[in-house]
């Protein structure tokens, strides 16, 4: 019989993976689905085949979870693991010592664009599925991506562009691609920066592209060990950059910050003052290293993820946060948002890149929105062993305000308990909808809220 406490926290409870795929059909709903709900729920997240251990939570091979609704019924759930090179033996580092960018667990995001559903994970090519989960095969724009690809491209919502970047080992360490809204890889710039950071998400304005260069660095010596090959390196710096949006632009101007981790940005956009406000997740040192540890990070032991103290650390490990970068002035200014735990920021997509009030995080409590503007907040709890995942905002089609829509989370148990997928109001929280899932969903990453498209788009 296995120990439970030898098992990596990240293999067990609510992050315990299952061992095969399933299907299952006419789920049971408790409450009353909007009848407006009319797509699929994709979901991604790690999930090592029986037995395995990758030796991190983030490198497990992805597995997508979806839930088809409609008509106020919940037609399907199943899950898939996304076919990669990667979940079929192949090595990263090829024989003649090249780097192959098909072989990456995929286990991150997963998001539609031009029609096209892609898998994600920042070390390598997205991976084609179908809405149904099967996997197509990598992608790379008709060959033109020739490097990796972030797990958080942003759509602008005006333009319908898709702005992403990748990250290298080796320089160039940071390259910039855009993709215009019929899903033509348009552009690539290489942007310098001086060394291979984890750099997991970034931001877009009206006009501007926001980097962010912080201290979580490349080491070689732990790529060698296998597992996460990252540490926290504050002598590296840290600091955000502003760089225009405009073609061929690869000039940033640097703003210093206090040394700090982000692995998830809210929303950024431009003030009435010409001024670059960034809403996102901060970690400090402390924090960080004790959830990477606790993840499978080189930096020691660690607490459970969510729990908010350790000895000697008496804040939350992530907060919510906001920078407001002043060109003009060339200063930067820094503030806490709430004194809370937070993860995982979501908001209406409409207004990505546009001045936001509402945000949307995740924490060991449940699920919070925080009113930026009257610097409040409420939350939906999830009580006893019950954890709600990233909570996705769907905003209902006949809005007038930014909040008029639902969320859309699933819920993991540290039991084992099978799965749900919460529907709440976005106004205030309340409770829409259960849809009971057949089997245990693992906690994941992220995931995306894929509308039936209008019949005159399928024509």
């Amino acid at each position: 019989m296995t120990n439970e406490t030898s098992v990596p926290p990240y293999l067990r409870g609510r992050y315990a993976p299952v061992p095969e795929e399933y299907t299952a059909a006419e789920l049971t709903v408790r409450g009353s689905l909007p009848p407006e709900l009319d797509g699929r729920y994709l979901r991604n997240g790690p999930n090592p085949l029986p037995g395995e251990d990758k030796g991190h939570w983030f490198t497990g091979p992805g597995m997508l979870h979806g839930i088809r609704l409609r008509a106020g019924r919940a037609e399907w759930y199943r899950n898939r693991w996304v076919r990669t090179r990667e979940l079929e033996g192949h090595p990263f580092v090829r024989a003649d010592g090249g780097i192959d960018l098909a072989v990456t667990p995929a286990n991150t995001h997963v998001i539609r664009h031009a029609d096209t559903v892609l898998a994600l994970c920042e070390v390598g090519l997205p991976y084609w599925v179908t809405p149904e989960l099967e996997t197509v095969g990598p992608y790379d724009f008709g060959g033109k991506l020739t490097t990796a690809m972030t797990a958080h491209p942003k759509e602008d919502p005006v333009t319908g562009e898709l702005h992403l970047f990748g990250t290298g080992f080796a320089p160039p360490y940071l390259t910039y691609h855009r993709v215009t809204s019929a899903g033509e890889l348009l552009d690539s710039r290489p942007i310098d920066v001086p060394g291979p950071t984890m750099m997991h998400d970034f931001a877009i304005t009206e006009h501007h592209i926001v980097w962010m260069d912080l201290p979580v660095v490349f080491d070689p010596v732990l790529a060698g060990r296998g597992g996460m090959p990252y540490r926290w390196a504050e002598a590296y710096g840290a600091r955000i950059g502003i760089m225009s949006r405009a073609p061929g632009s690869t000039a940033v101007r640097w703003f210093d910050v206090d040394p700090c981790y982000v692995f998830h940005v809210g929303n950024a956009y431009e003030d009435s003052r010409g001024r670059v406000v960034l809403d996102a997740v901060r970690y400090d040192d402390a924090g960080f290293r004790k959830v990477w540890g606790d993840i499978g990070g080189p930096t020691g032991p660690g607490v459970p993820i969510g729990t908010a103290e350790e000895p000697g650390h008496s804040q939350p490990a992530s907060v919510l946060y906001r920078w407001i970068l002043d060109p003009a002035a060339g200063r930067v200014f820094e503030s806490q948002l709430d004194d809370r735990e937070a993860e995982f920021p979501t908001h209406n997509e409409t207004l990505t890149g546009r001045p936001n009030r509402y945000l949307y995080t995740v924490n060991g409590d449940g699920i919070a929105k925080h009113d930026l503007a009257r610097e409040t907040g409420d939350v939906h709890k999830t009580p006893g062993s019950r954890y709600s995942g990233e909570a996705v905002f769907v905003p209902a089609a006949d809005a007038t305000g930014e909040d008029e829509g639902w969320l859309l989370s699933i819920v993991s148990d540290d039991g084992g308990a099978a799965g749900e997928l919460l529907v709440l109001d976005a106004s205030d929280l309340s409770l829409q909808a259960v849809v009971e899932l057949p089997y245990p969903v693992p906690s994941g990453f992220h995931g995306s809220w894929l509308p039936e498209p209008e019949p005159a788009e399928q024509a």
